[in-house]
């Protein structure tokens, strides 16, 4: 508990806790260009998974589709829930709980670095820059499910 503040509407102290701040972030994954990352203007410095704070009143998978299209220009549609990240470490700044979605995109060519992106661009999964945070992580976990995936689909095809 962080202490106390007069509720706006009777007056009658509300308690203030401190939480951890909800996140999302994006795998937005093509299978001939890979994923895409940004390069980050604010620090921490150095390459990320598109994503952001989620905005009160906004649901998750609202909030990975505004960051996705702020950051990198691109529509997208979410796929699926690659995972929850929320190691109190995972970010320097403050403890933040990431709901991490893989998407994909029907225009690629539109990407484009935005909101506070210094750059944009598709990356191999197998030759990933420095990254920060977590996503190196995080990647893993989408590539090990991407195989799995992968796996299931060559073995329903013989």
């Amino acid at each position: 508990m962080l202490g106390s503040k007069p509720c706006p509407h009777c007056g009658k102290d509300v308690v203030l806790y401190r939480n951890p701040v909800p996140t999302v972030d994006v795998v937005i994954y093509d299978p001939i260009l890979g994923v895409v990352l940004i390069e980050r203007n604010n620090p921490p410095l150095g390459w990320a998974l598109p994503g952001g704070f989620v905005d009160y009143g906004e649901t998750l998978e609202h909030a990975a589709v505004r960051e996705a299209k702020e950051e990198t220009g691109l529509e997208v549609v979410l796929t699926g829930l690659v995972g929850v990240y929320s190691m109190p470490c995972r970010d320097d700044r403050q403890h933040t709980i990431s709901v991490t979605y893989s998407a994909v995109t029907s225009d690629t060519s539109a990407l484009q670095a935005g909101d506070d992106a210094g750059g944009a661009r598709f990356f191999k999964l197998d030759s990933l820059p420095d990254l920060v945070f977590d996503h190196r992580d995080i990647l893993s976990d989408f590539s090990s499910n991407l195989i799995r995936l992968q796996t299931h689909a060559a073995v329903g095809n013989k």
